[in-house]
């Protein structure tokens, strides 16, 4: 800031001359002392100049009868999980209030590295909202799984100073941290002045203790209540996450209270356009939170202020003097329906979306994945018993079952009778052509078969069917349309949605890809699917950091002994 913006800020905060914008009418929202504040409100450039006055503007707006809070934040989240370009995501949230977003490009790192988050970055200085790029820490997430990629603290410390990186991005190998991997330790060392985001599902007692003494401040892998009060009481600030398969906001809604509020931040993590059209985005958490009995002042509290001040984002969080000029102009604060987003003092609209400078994009023709047959998908084995992953809906956290299953000239076959499936990752970095196969439960599925590239974190190509010959058309499929989503059935392609920016992201708009999402949900419906986001709900099935049983390819992993089962 020059003497010229400064003298600017004072002078029409004192009002001695007319403020950039006027907002005129409405009635703030002040999330220290939880009062609805009358008065206009100045902002001179990117900043608030003025509450509780009355100010000349050269530009002024209406806002009567309107509530004023602060603009949201998205403390953790994986744009790529929208399945869209930053600049894409950014003109389908920012309109619904979010105007600050921290997200972790792992997805992306994992298949191409350095140049993933690069690509990021880059964006991140093109976006209407303000979009900051934590530095993944996990790539790949354990060695139990082949990546596209690996990044050692080397490759991660010279873009730590980077003005949108605020620190190291979630920690998802907490065994590694427990048990101080020596790669772990490294990254740890090297942002231990950083801020450094936690994952630490059911991770409770001496070992959550270890967990924390490493340096790490934030969690959004509470899944209980009581996980969440032992995480608070130990200094832990709790993520609240609703994306569109992990749903914890119903279990953790008891704990946002005004005195919990400023430990508590909302996070989406992975939610794609269809639920994001349907529902929303933060400010469909905001009003479920609230019509779950939870308090107004500390709902918009955890959104904003509670938010900024767990990240180290002093300028934001409060519609004040001196703060950032992000607001949301909404009709009440119990349905938190925006009617004007200011966002860095910009008034957000089509024709500011027009002006952005779109990058190109990185990561083309990223799936090298072997053509595969029917006979690819053979389970071999004498044994009958047999792991079975047994999903639960809205959850990533699996089950680890186990049910006789009866080999049939070398294989064993899905059982849809028992809502048994057969489940297969095959590597697709083009490394090592690794193929495994196991069985899931929960999925519905009755005939055909459905196959993605979006396959948390390693991203290779996760598959489950019925009939192997539909599992390896679905495959293959993948590899011609660079990745993506696909449902077959009789040997046909029935729909799919190509995802071509590193198998995880379309070319497409968001009002484009919201309609292909439609129908592929109901070619899986037609499938017998009864789980309402499938394609996501595959992904977390080949994410060996949540427990309890997973499948890499390397094989079935028994996540709580943390190794892939003989």
């Amino acid at each position: 800031m020059n003497k010229a913006t400064l003298d600017s800020r004072i002078d029409q905060g004192a009002g001695r001359v007319p403020a950039d914008l006027v907002l005129r009418g409405g009635r703030v929202l002040d999330l220290v002392t939880g009062e609805t504040l009358s008065g206009d409100v100045a902002i001179c450039g990117d900043t608030i100049v003025g509450t509780c006055g009355s100010y000349d503007g050269r530009q002024v707006m209406d806002v009567s009868d309107r509530i004023l809070a602060p603009g949201f934040i998205d403390t953790h989240l994986h744009i790529e999980s929208s399945l869209v370009t930053p600049f894409e995501f950014d003109r389908c949230v920012t309109p619904r209030g979010v105007t600050t977003a921290i997200c972790d490009p792992h997805e992306i790192a994992n298949v191409a590295g350095m140049d993933g988050i690069r690509y990021f970055l880059e964006a991140a200085t093109h976006t209407v909202m303000d979009l900051f790029v934590q530095l993944s820490s996990c790539v790949p997430s354990t060695r139990m799984e082949t990546a596209g990629a690996e990044l050692l603290a080397d490759d991660l410390t010279p873009y730590r100073d980077h003005p949108r990186v605020i620190g190291l991005a979630e920690f998802m190998n907490y065994p590694g941290v427990i048990h101080k991997d020596p790669q772990v330790m490294d990254k740890l060392e090297a942002f231990r002045d950083r801020h450094i985001d936690g994952h630490a599902p059911l991770v409770r007692g001496t070992d959550l203790n270890a967990y924390l003494a490493a340096g790490i401040r934030t969690d959004h892998e509470t899944t209980t209540a009581a996980e969440a009060i032992e995480k608070l009481q130990k200094g832990m600030r709790i993520l609240i996450r609703e994306g569109s398969v992990s749903k914890d906001l119903a279990a953790l809604a008891p704990i946002i209270t005004e005195r919990n509020s400023p430990y508590i931040a909302f996070c989406t993590d992975d939610r794609n356009p269809l639920d994001i059209a349907e529902e929303g985005h933060l400010d469909h958490m905001i009003r479920t939170a609230i019509k779950m009995g939870a308090e107004p002042l500390a709902v918009y509290r955890t959104a904003s202020f509670s938010a900024a001040e767990a990240f180290g984002l002093k300028d934001r969080g409060l519609i004040a003097p001196g703060k950032r000029a992000d607001i949301v102009v909404l009709d009440s604060l119990e349905s938190c329906r925006a009617q004007n987003v200011i966002c860095g003092g910009v008034v957000v609209d089509d024709d500011v979306f027009a002006r952005v400078r779109t990058i190109p994009p990185v990561a083309r023709q990223s799936v090298r994945a072997p053509e595969v047959t029917a006979r690819s998908f053979r389970t071999a084995g004498n044994q009958t018993k047999t792991p079975v992953i047994g999903i639960e809906p809205g959850k990533i956290i699996t089950q680890h079952l186990e049910f006789d299953i009866e080999p049939e000239r070398g294989d064993k076959r899905a059982d849809p009778s028992r809502d048994i499936i057969k489940i297969a990752i095959v590597e697709r970095h083009g490394k090592n052509g690794n193929i495994a196969t196991g069985f899931v439960q929960g999925f519905g599925l009755k005939s055909g078969a459905i196959a993605s590239t979006v396959c948390h974190d390693h991203h290779n190509i996760a598959v489950v069917g019925i009939d192997p010959d539909d599992i390896a058309v679905a495959t293959n499929r993948l590899s011609q349309i660079e990745g993506g989503f696909v449902v077959a059935d009789g040997g046909e392609i029935k729909a799919e949605l190509a995802l071509p920016i590193a198998g995880l992201m379309s070319l497409k708009s968001f009002e484009d890809v919201h309609k292909d999402l439609i129908a592929l949900r109901a070619a899986a419906k037609e499938l017998g699917v009864v789980l309402d986001e499938p394609f996501l709900q595959l992904a977390f099935l080949a994410l060996p950091v949540i427990p309890h049983l997973k499948i890499t390819d390397h094989g079935m992993v028994d996540v709580d002994r943390f190794e892939v089962i003989a």
